[in-house]
């Protein structure tokens, strides 16, 4: 849809429009009063720009257009509201280029891209992930969803019907079950990290596998992983066309069985009469929906800020609803309006039906969604979903035997194996990993020492695991700079084509050699000499404690040429700051 062009006008005054140094999140007011002040003589003109999530736009469009019928402005400025379609994926690079965010899986914002004035995304983990990812302007509130769509499990009926649906109940736990069963219902996914509703299925999902427990709960989970990735698709009409062409036996077998999509997905794809039409499951518990929050990002000017309060008030209103229904879209308190064409067996709130969930009260930030649960599912997919060649170096050091009191006493030499030992699991052998550990005088010529030369998963995995098993600290010194750079030429000696080779090194302190050995702008110099763009080594260096230098870690990746320096503080942390490191990489161009 192209952009939409309007000139409202409204007596509104930009005092308090000040809050929007952060995500200003617009509450009711009132705009039918504002309305009653509309005046047609305008001195100037604000151009608002409004980048919507392409479901909606349509509806933000018409709402806007007979808002300009209606006049609006800010004192004496008409208002000019550009509405976009856009995809939430490439907003969402766009904005984090500009915050200094990072967002894993996103990619890189094109090169004329311009961050809007207001964002309605699809949800509101757009808004958590980019505050996570290091865009501390964002404070994320109360999320003033304008419309809500639940996430469902679409499933092709006749395959629905063979598992009760639409009278019986299904759960999660049970979806589970029949992904990861001898014979598989073939379930995909639209990329979670680039799409709210595959990362809202996803999270479920990998939610039912930790209700086993245990070892049998990772079991689940990267199974799970695993099978989703098979069928997964970047784009959701790539998914969607994996569904069956055909109502026949054959062709309903061999393509796709099970995906997580939104209602308003079933609702779209059903109106085009498919020859095999998708059902719509709910299953409990319900998973997020999505949201649409209605964001003003921020910087925005005070004036702007207003009209964008007004602009708000437009798309809360009960005509509104109605123009939700049209695009197969729910009201924010999860009712539909006027020509909702509900799929079979949707719940109605208003009807007493079973539960679908609604936006979140008080918002992400306000704890209906973890933050840490939200990264731990991006990072374990891209882990599980993105094949390596990777060097692991573990600093040995003595500083490593400290105690942690917060893990009840586990050493960091402890909780940095623990981490790499999760790390392992949700590799795949299509990985190639080695494994190093590092101090001084390791060997007689060397501060590290080789424990499992980089290889191919296929044949070694058991080995690296009781290598890791084996790792306790020495009584030595750090030597930082010397390791690094043999690590670098290693990796250099044995890079693979085709994959995402990487050297990630752990480590709680700064170099300290006391027999010598290379100096930082040596390390530096040298690094940059061997940095070959035809051969990219990422370098990941993941800092633990309160002794690390993020400064010269930072120096050291920055002149390896990509990868980063991640530093968990708190020890207890470390699992996660180690996933959301390894789920940075870059996939190879």
């Amino acid at each position: 849809m192209s952009a939409g062009r309007h000139r409202m006008r409204s007596n509104i005054h930009a005092a308090g429009a000040a809050a929007a140094v952060g995500v200003l999140v617009v509450t009711a007011g009132g705009y039918f009063g504002y309305r009653q002040l509309a005046s047609s003589d305008c001195s100037g003109k604000i151009e608002l720009s409004v980048a919507v999530a392409t479901e909606l736009a349509p509806a933000v469009d018409a709402a806007a257009t007979e808002w300009e019928k209606e006049g609006a402005a800010v004192g004496p400025t008409c208002i000019e509201v550009n509405v976009s379609a856009s995809d939430p994926v490439e907003v969402a690079a766009t904005v984090a280029a500009k915050h200094g965010a990072i967002l894993g899986g996103v990619g890189q914002a094109p090169g004329t891209a311009v961050s809007p004035d207001v964002w309605v995304p699809d949800s509101s983990t757009w808004l958590l992930r980019l505050k996570s990812g290091g865009a501390s302007a964002f404070e994320v509130g109360n999320g003033a969803s304008i419309a809500m769509s639940p996430v469902v499990v679409a499933m092709p009926e006749p395959i629905a019907t063979r598992l009760g649906w639409p009278d019986k109940q299904l759960e999660w736990n049970q979806l589970l079950k029949q992904v990861n069963s001898s014979r598989p219902i073939k379930t995909g996914i639209v990329e979670p990290t680039r799409d709210a509703a595959g990362l809202s299925g996803l999270l479920s999902l990998t939610t039912a596998a930790a209700g086993a427990g245990g070892e049998s709960a990772d079991k689940n989970r990267i199974a799970a992983l695993r099978a989703l990735a098979t069928e997964s698709s970047a784009l959701r009409q790539d998914l969607l066309a994996k569904f069956p062409t055909a109502p026949d036996a054959t062709t309903i077998a061999g393509s796709l069985g099970a995906a997580a999509l939104s209602e308003q997905n079933v609702i779209a794809y059903n109106s085009k009469k498919p020859p095999v039409p998708l059902a719509a499951l709910y299953l409990t518990p319900p998973p997020m929906a999505l949201d649409y929050p209605f964001a003003v990002l921020p910087g925005i000017e005070p004036a702007k800020a207003s009209a964008a309060q007004v602009l708000y008030e437009v798309l809360t209103t009960r005509e509104f609803r109605d123009r939700l229904a049209v695009q197969a879209l729910r009201a924010p308190d999860s009712n539909w309006g006027a020509g909702f064409n509900a799929p079979r067996g949707a719940p109605s709130p208003a009807s007493g039906d079973a539960p679908v969930a609604p936006p979140p009260q008080g918002g992400v930030a306000a704890g209906s969604l973890d933050p840490t649960a939200v990264e731990r599912a991006v990072s374990s997919w891209s882990i599980a979903t993105l094949s390596g060649r990777m060097l692991a170096v573990i600093d040995v050091s003595g500083s490593m035997k400290t105690k942690v009191p917060a893990a009840n006493g586990a050493t960091r030499q402890q909780l940095i194996v623990d981490a790499a030992r999760r790390g392992l699991t949700l590799t795949d052998n299509s990985w190639s990993i080695g494994l190093w550990i590092f101090s001084t005088n390791l060997t007689a010529t060397t501060d590290h020492r080789e424990l499992i030369q980089t290889g191919p998963l296929s044949r070694q995995r058991d080995d690296i695991q009781s290598a890791l098993e084996g790792i306790t600290p020495s009584s030595n010194d750090t030597g930082l700079y010397d390791t690094m750079l043999a690590a670098y030429r290693e990796a250099l000696r044995g890079w693979e084509p085709g994959k995402v080779n990487s050297i990630v090194l752990f480590t709680d302190g700064e170099n300290d050699d006391p027999d010598g050995g290379i100096t930082l702008p040596q390390l530096v110099t040298e690094l940059k000499k061997l940095k070959d763009p035809e051969q990219p080594v990422q370098v990941i260096i993941v800092g633990v404690g309160p002794d690390v230098s993020k400064a010269e870690l930072d120096t050291i990746a920055d002149a390896a040429g990509s990868g980063g320096a991640f530093i968990a503080k708190d020890p207890t942390k470390i699992t996660d700051v180690f996933l959301k490191a390894i789920a940075l990489r870059k996939a190879p161009s």
